[in-house]
C-alpha cells in the first residue's frame, strides 16, 4: 500500500496496510540514477540466470547420483523434506485456528440487534480449490433489491464490516463478503498473497456463486485499499465487468513506488527466490488509519488482523498491480464511486483523483473527505459515508430502471 504527499514530487510511503509499517518511497530519480537502475536491473537479471542455471545443474546431478548418494547426503535431503512438512503442518494448524476465530466473530451488533437480518458463514472452493471463508447478511423479511460484495483490504478480514453490513440490510441490500487467500478464515499462510490475480480469480468464482443463487438481483462490488486495486483490475475484464452494476472504491491503493530503484529491479527476483521472506526492518510503529480511538484499538487487537512484517512476494504483487492500473486508467469503463480522505497517510488521494479524471466511464463519482484518514468505514462519520455509498447505488439502480 502507499501514501502520497501533497505534490507529485513528494515522497510516499509503502506500508503493510494493517500496521502502517513504513518504508520511505521516492517518486523521482535523476537521469543518472535512471541509468544506474538499468545497470542494476541488467546485473540482477544476469545473476538470476546464473542462479537458475546452477539450480538446473544441481537437479541433473541429483537425478544422476541419487542411487549412489552418501548416507549424509540422503540424510540432508530427508531432513529438508521433514522441515518442509513441518512448515506445512504448522500452516494448516494456523488455518484451522483462524477459521475457528472467524466463526466466532459476531454477525450482529448488540444483544437485540440483527433481528431484521439473516446471516450465515460458509466456505467456497476458490479457483485453485482453496477454501475461502465467506459471510452473508441479508434482509430477513424482504427480497434483496441489490447485492454489495465487499472485498476487504490487505491484512484485515471480512468480519470487520459488520456495522456497514447492517446499515446496508436496513436499506434492503444483501451483503456478501470474502476473506482473501491467506486472510481471515481462508486457506493460506497468514498475510501472504502469492498473487493478487489469484484474488481476482477467487472473486470471479464468488460472483458466479452469488449470481447463481440470486438470479436477476443487481450486483455491486466494493474494495478497500489494496482490495480496491484488486476490484478495479477485476472490472477491466469484460466477463467480470458484465456482471456488475458498478464498483465502489474506498481509499484504493493505486499508486505505489518502490523504496529505491534497486528495490524495483530486484523485487521480481527475490519474489521468486524467497517469496515468503519478511521485511522485518519495515516493522515500525503503525500510522493512524482512523480518527476513532476505539476503532484503532479494535483493529490492532483483532487476532485475525495480520500485524507481522510484509512478505516479499506480497509486496511485489502490490507494486505490480499498481503499475498495471496506472497504465490502464483510461480503459476503465465500469460505473464507479471512489472515496478518499484527504489526510490519508496510507494510500494516495491524488491517485483517486487521477482515476476519476482519466477513466472512460460514463458514470463516475469522486468523494473527498477533508481531514479524514484511511479506514473511511471506521471513521467517526462512518454512517454518513455508508449513506453516501447506499445513495450512489440507489442512483445506479434508478438509471437501470429507466
Amino acid at each position: 500500500m502507499e501514501r502520497g504527499g501533497a505534490g507529485r514530487g513528494d515522497g510516499v510511503m509503502m506500508t503493510s496496510g494493517a500496521t502502517g509499517r513504513i518504508v520511505p518511497v521516492f517518486r523521482s530519480v535523476l537521469s543518472r540514477r535512471a541509468l544506474l537502475r538499468v545497470a542494476v536491473a541488467l546485473r540482477a537479471l544476469f545473476l538470476w540466470l546464473l542462479v537458475l542455471a546452477g539450480g538446473l545443474r544441481r537437479r541433473r546431478a541429483a537425478g544422476s547420483e541419487a542411487a549412489g548418494a552418501s548416507p549424509a547426503e540422503a540424510g540432508a535431503v530427508a531432513g529438508a523434506w521433514k522441515a518442509r512438512r513441518r512448515r506445512q503442518a504448522a500452516e494448516e494448524e494456523d488455518v484451522r485456528r483462524r477459521r475457528a476465530l472467524a466463526e466466532e466473530v459476531a454477525m450482529a451488533e448488540g444483544a437485540g440487534a440483527g433481528q431484521g437480518t439473516r446471516w450465515a458463514t460458509f466456505l467456497v472452493a476458490g479457483a485453485r480449490r482453496n477454501a475461502l471463508f465467506c459471510r452473508l447478511w441479508a434482509p430477513a423479511t424482504e427480497e434483496m433489491r441489490g447485492i454489495l460484495v465487499i472485498i476487504h483490504g490487505l491484512n484485515e478480514h471480512s468480519g470487520r464490516y459488520l456495522h456497514f453490513a447492517e446499515q446496508l440490510t436496513a436499506c434492503g441490500f444483501g451483503v456478501y463478503a470474502m476473506d482473501w487467500i491467506g486472510h481471515g478464515g481462508s486457506d493460506g499462510l497468514h498475510g501472504y498473497v502469492p498473487s493478487l490475480d489469484y484474488v481476482i480469480e477467487d472473486i470471479e468464482v464468488f460472483l458466479n456463486k452469488i449470481m447463481m443463487e440470486n438470479p436477476g438481483v443487481p450486483c455491486f462490488l466494493l474494495g478497500h485499499s489494496t482490495g480496491g486495486a484488486v476490484v478495479l483490475k477485476a472490472s477491466l475484464y469484460p466477463h467480470i465487468r458484465e456482471k456488475l452494476e458498478g464498483i465502489i472504491l474506498t481509499s484504493p491503493a493505486l499508486r505505489v513506488k518502490p523504496a529505491h530503484p534497486i528495490v524495483g529491479a530486484v523485487a521480481p527476483i527475490f519474489s521468486l527466490v524467497a517469496p515468503k521472506f519478511q521485511f522485518k526492518g519495515a516493522n515500525k510503529r503503525g500510522i493512524p488509519v482512523s480518527r476513532d480511538p476505539a476503532a484503532l484499538l479494535a483493529k490492532y487487537s483483532d487476532p485475525l488482523v495480520y500485524t507481522g512484517p510484509i512478505r516479499v512476494r506480497t509486496g511485489h504483487e502490490i507494486l505490480r498491480i499498481s503499475s498495471y492500473l496506472l497504465h490502464n486508467l483510461k480503459k476503465v469503463t465500469v460505473p464507479f464511486m471512489v472515496l478518499h480522505g484527504t489526510a490519508d497517510r496510507v494510500t494516495d488521494p491524488l491517485a483517486s483523483q487521477d482515476l476519476h479524471r482519466e477513466a472512460a466511464s460514463r458514470h463516475k463519482d469522486l468523494r473527498l473527505y477533508d481531514g479524514f484518514l484511511h479506514d473511511l468505514l471506521f471513521e467517526p462519520e462512518r454512517d454518513e459515508i455508508g449513506a453516501e455509498i447506499i445513495g450512489w447505488m440507489d442512483g445506479m439502480l434508478r438509471r437501470q430502471a429507466v
